[in-house]
């Protein structure tokens, strides 16, 4: 998969844990192979969240299929050129959330 990053294109690679995938469709209802659609979202918004076990986590909010916006937790790593996101939650965003991506 390759997504614009300003003028730059870059390859990304999705990768998550099968049982926080299971774990996690069965809480919020949403497919970590759904998730990754959110970077597909020329208009999704990113920002880093906190700081755990010495890795930054971000949550990117957007638009999926065109009819649910949905916040995705994830970290990100570089190697050999290519962006390595994995995915650690999604669910659908909540009002506020809907609102800062609405808005800005």
């Amino acid at each position: 998969m390759y997504i614009q990053l300003g003028m730059a294109t870059m390859p990304m690679e999705f990768e998550w844990d099968a049982n926080k995938a299971k774990s996690n469709r069965m809480k919020h209802g949403i497919r970590f192979e759904d998730a990754v659609l959110v970077f597909d979202d020329p208009q999704h918004l990113s920002q880093q969240d906190r700081i755990e076990n010495g890795e930054y986590r971000w949550q990117t909010i957007g638009l999926v299929y065109g009819i649910v916006v949905i916040l995705v937790a994830h970290t990100i790593r570089f190697e050999s050129g290519n962006e390595i996101i994995r995915i650690i939650s999604a669910r659908k965003a909540d009002r506020k959330e809907r609102n800062r991506y609405e808005h800005g």
